[in-house]
C-alpha cells in the first residue's frame, strides 16, 4: 500500500486515519514483527486528531493520516530509544528529533520504533542482543542493515515508508535486500539533531519506501520542500554506466538488468555514456577509516565504562578503531577531498550514474554463518561494494528494485551530484515503471 493509495482511500471515505492506523498496528503486532517498540496509544491519538481535523474542514499536512514507523535511533520526548543495543544502553529521550517533528507537523502517524543493527554498525542486519526478523521476500536471506527493521516493515506492507539512516549503505542495502526503495539524500539536506551519531561526516537520514513516489513525499517533508514531492519530466540526460572494473564479477542476472536499464533509458530519450569507475573501489579503505575513527570517538567514553554491554563484533571493531592514528584519519580526509574533485569532473560529463546496488541477490544467512575472519570481511565488503562510494563522497543515491527472480530481488542504484535528489528520483521512477523483465 503506497501513500498515494492510502490518500485515495482517505479522500473517498473508504478509510479513516484511525482505521489505517489500526490496520497497520494489527500487522505490526503479528509474528516476525520488525518492531522493537509499538507505540499504539500515541499512534491512535495522532490518527484521531487527523480525523477530527478533516471532519471539521481544517487544513491538514501532506502526510495526514499516513502510518509510518522509524528506525530505533530517533529521539522522541518521553520515549525509550533502543538503538539496537543491550537494554542498559537504551535511554528515555528528553527531546524530539527534528525529523520526527517535521513528520508530526505533516500530520503523519508514528506507530513506533523498528529494529536495527547494534549502534547502526553492521550491513547484514544481524544483532547480538535482539533476534532479527526474517526476510519477508527471500526465505533465509539477510535483511540488510543497519536499517533492518525499516526495510522489513515496508516489505511486509505494514507501512508505506520508514525512516532509516545511512553512513555506508544502511538505507540502500536493506532496501535492496527486501526489494523496496531506499533513498539516501545529500548529507546536510536535513537536520540531524536528536539522531544517534555514528560517523558524523557521513551520516544522513532518509526513507525506505514502497515506491519512489512514497520516498520523495517523505523526503520533501524532511527537507522542508527542498526536494520535490512530485516527479518531474527529465529529458535528454547523460547517464553514466561503468565500463571499467568496478562491476567486474557481478552476477549475470544483475549485469542483464543493467543492460536492460541502459536500453530502456536510451529508448526514453536519455544518452547512456561509458565511464571507467574502477577507481571508486579504492575508496573502501578511506571510507572505513573515516567511519571507524569517528565511531570510535563517539563511543570512546562509553566503551571504557561499559564494554561488556557491547556485542563481541561491535566491541572488537570499536576497539580496533582506537588504533587509527590522527595521521591515518587526516590522510583519509585528504583522499576523500581528491576523490570529490574527481567525481565533480565526472559529473561535468554525465548527469547521473547508474550502478548495481548489490553484486547479486541478497546472500543467504547460512552463507555468512560459515565465514569468519578475512573471509567474512570480504563478504561484507561485497555487500557494501556499491554503496560506500556515494557515502564517502557525500552524494545522493537511490536504490530501486528492477526485477524479482526466483532467488530474490535485484536492485540498481542511481547516483547524482550533491543536491540532485529530484534528478535521480526522476530516473528511478523510469526504472521502477518500466516493469523490467524477470531475470
Amino acid at each position: 500500500m503506497t501513500i498515494r493509495r492510502m490518500q485515495a482511500r482517505l479522500a473517498t471515505g473508504e478509510a479513516t486515519a484511525q482505521s489505517l492506523a489500526s490496520e497497520a498496528l494489527a500487522l505490526a503486532a503479528g509474528p516476525d514483527s520488525p518492531f522493537s517498540t509499538i507505540e499504539a496509544d500515541r499512534a491512535l491519538a495522532q490518527a484521531a486528531m487527523v480525523d477530527r481535523a478533516r471532519a471539521e474542514g481544517r487544513a491538514t499536512g501532506p502526510l495526514a493520516g499516513i502510518p509510518l514507523a522509524h528506525k530505533d535511533m530517533f529521539d522522541r520526548t518521553g520515549c525509550r530509544v533502543g538503538r539496537g543495543v543491550h537494554p542498559s544502553a537504551s535511554y528515555v529521550a528528553t527531546g524530539t528529533a527534528e525529523v520526527l517533528s517535521r513528520l508530526d507537523h505533516a500530520h503523519a502517524v508514528d506507530l513506533g520504533r523498528l529494529q536495527m543493527s547494534e549502534f547502526a554498525m553492521g550491513p547484514t542486519g544481524a544483532n547480538h542482543h535482539h533476534p532479527a526478523p526474517p526476510n519477508p521476500v527471500v526465505p533465509g536471506a539477510i535483511i540488510g542493515g543497519s536499517s533492518s527493521g525499516s526495510g522489513v516493515a515496508v516489505a511486509m506492507g505494514i507501512v508505506p515508508a520508514a525512516l532509516g539512516s545511512d553512513t555506508g549503505g544502511s538505507i540502500r542495502i536493506p532496501a535492496a535486500c527486501n526489494g523496496v526503495v531506499g533513498f539516501k539524500p545529500t548529507p546536510g539536506r536535513m537536520p540531524m539533531a536528536g539522531v544517534m551519531p555514528l560517523s558524523w561526516t557521513q551520516d544522513c537520514v532518509g526513507p525506505l519506501a514502497a515506491s519512489v513516489d512514497c520516498a520523495r513525499r517523505v523526503l520533501s517533508v524532511l527537507t522542508g520542500g527542498a526536494v520535490s514531492a512530485m516527479g518531474g519530466d527529465a529529458r535528454d540526460l547523460r547517464i553514466g554506466f561503468d565500463a571499467g572494473p568496478l562491476t567486474d564479477g557481478i552476477a549475470e542476472a544483475t549485469d542483464r538488468q543493467l543492460r536492460i536499464a541502459r536500453a530502456m533509458l536510451s529508448d526514453a530519450g536519455h544518452r547512456p555514456c561509458d565511464l571507467d569507475l574502477g577507481w571508486l573501489a579504492t575508496l573502501d579503505e578511506p571510507a572505513n577509516v573515516i567511519a571507524m575513527a569517528e565511531a570510535g570517538t563517539v563511543h570512546a567514553d562509553r566503551l571504557r565504562k561499559a564494554q561488556d554491554s557491547y556485542g563481541p563484533q561491535v566491541r572488537t571493531r570499536l576497539a580496533q578503531a582506537a588504533a587509527i592514528s590522527a595521521q591515518d584519519y587526516l590522510r583519509a580526509l585528504q583522499i576523500r577531498a581528491v576523490a570529490q574533485d574527481r567525481m565533480q569532473a565526472i559529473f561535468a560529463k554525465v548527469d547521473v550514474i547508474v550502478t548495481p546496488m548489490l553484486p547479486d541477490v541478497p546472500p543467504q544467512i547460512s552463507a555468512l554463518a560459515s565465514l569468519e575472519g578475512r573471509s567474512l570481511a570480504r563478504m561484507i565488503s561485497e555487500v557494501t561494494r556499491f554503496s560506500r562510494p556515494a557515502s564517502i563522497l557525500g552524494l545522493p543515491a537511490i536504490s530501486v528494485p528492477v526485477a524479482r527472480t526466483d532467488r530474490g530481488p535485484i536492485s540498481v542504484q542511481v547516483i547524482g551530484p550533491p543536491n540532485a535528489e529530484d534528478r535521480i528520483a526522476d530516473i528511478a521512477v523510469l526504472l521502477e515503471e518500466a516493469a523490467l523483465q524477470p531475470a
